[in-house]
């Protein structure tokens, strides 16, 4: 059961971001041949207004088919006989359609459970934060200068900077803003360094305009935590073998399912409302990278020829984008052969 919904779940993701392309697409005007779900062979497909909609083999992935690497320029209808604005909008709406799509679910989710208020609910002895005179009540609203709206966002903050050594934190305490630098200690038992201060756990109710406003926090969280995960990547703290791509996804969401079915399909839902929030902002982030293959390498080469005023000659794009593919397929064959070992 858990890996079918982690189908439906990557279905739908995927769908949305393809829509996004077509949706702008057809409102330029331009010709959309196919609009695919899956990869592969297809298995059935049907033409409605002059687009053949799909459904492939393998389930992951899909595709909104505009010529994108047609060298006509002229005839109507095509990709490129369009204005490199037109162009530019059709290909980043695929990513903002995932932001958008991750906005919803986070505003119903906030609606539905509240949200993780950034209150201090306890002060470890031991640590800095009781040495400082913080207490029960106050309320964390900056970390080193980076606003916070949600408890996660500390919980996050001291992860990814765990060796920072110091954290100044900024908070609110019967309307009084205060200011303290906390000391990083690791104590026995720890996991990582903390500077001492706890959460309840329990979340704020909202209403209708709190809802949309930490829904709105809760996707700028998971799209920080994208841009965390990746600095860590690149900097080295974390290795591709600590990647998950599909298959790990999958196992993932099936144990999440596993947990989650003994109390009941609300919470099945939640937690998975919860995992296609984190994978809609993760899709719409590193669609926008500018690494060739992804949206944000066709975005490279539409803003250099609004800046040049002249395409840059297809063959050469091609050429890059071919070589980006390669070395895309050749990373997930890397993921997907560590989900799979992890498995066993």
């Amino acid at each position: 059961m858990g890996i079918f919904l982690a189908i439906i779940l990557f279905s739908v993701i995927i769908i949305f971001h393809e829509l996004g392309h077509f949706t702008l697409a057809k409102a330029n005007g331009i010709r959309v041949d196919e609009f695919s779900l899956g990869l592969g062979p297809t298995l059935i497909g049907k033409e409605i207004g002059g687009t053949k909609f799909s459904l492939k083999l393998l389930p992951f992935g899909g595709a909104c088919m505009m010529g994108e690497d047609d060298q006509d320029d002229k005839s109507e209808g095509s990709f490129n006989s369009k204005s490199v604005w037109a162009r530019i909008s059709v290909i980043v709406a695929g990513p903002i359609f995932n932001f958008i799509m991750a906005l919803v679910l986070s505003v119903i989710m906030v609606a539905w459970i509240g949200y993780d208020a950034p209150v201090v609910d306890g002060v470890d002895k031991g640590y800095s934060a009781a040495e400082q005179g913080m207490q029960k009540g106050d309320v964390i609203t900056e970390l080193n200068g980076k606003k916070i709206h949600l408890w996660r966002e500390v919980s996050l903050y001291n992860l990814m900077h765990a060796d920072a050594g110091s954290v100044e934190v900024t908070y609110e305490r019967d309307g009084q803003e205060h200011e303290v630098t906390l000391e990083q200690r690791q104590l026995e038992g720890d996991a990582f360094k903390r500077i001492g201060i706890r959460s309840s756990g329990t979340n704020t109710k909202a209403g209708v305009i709190k809802s949309l406003q930490y829904g709105a926090y809760t996707v700028k969280y998971w799209v920080d935590y994208t841009f965390d995960s990746l600095r860590l990547l690149v900097t080295g703290q974390v290795g591709v073998k600590q990647m998950s791509g599909p298959v790990g996804i999958v196992n993932f969401v099936d144990d999440t399912y596993k947990e989650s079915a003994p109390a009941g399909w609300s919470v099945v839902v939640l937690n998975l409302m919860n995992i296609a929030i984190l994978l809609s902002a993760n899709l719409g982030v590193m669609n926008l990278l500018p690494l060739p293959a992804l949206d944000g390498g066709r975005l490279v080469f539409l803003f250099i020829e609004a800046i040049r005023r002249k395409r840059v000659p297809p063959e050469k794009e091609g050429m890059v984008h071919f070589a980006g593919f390669a070395l895309l397929l050749i990373l997930m064959a890397v993921i997907m052969f560590n989900d799979i070992r992890s498995l066993f």
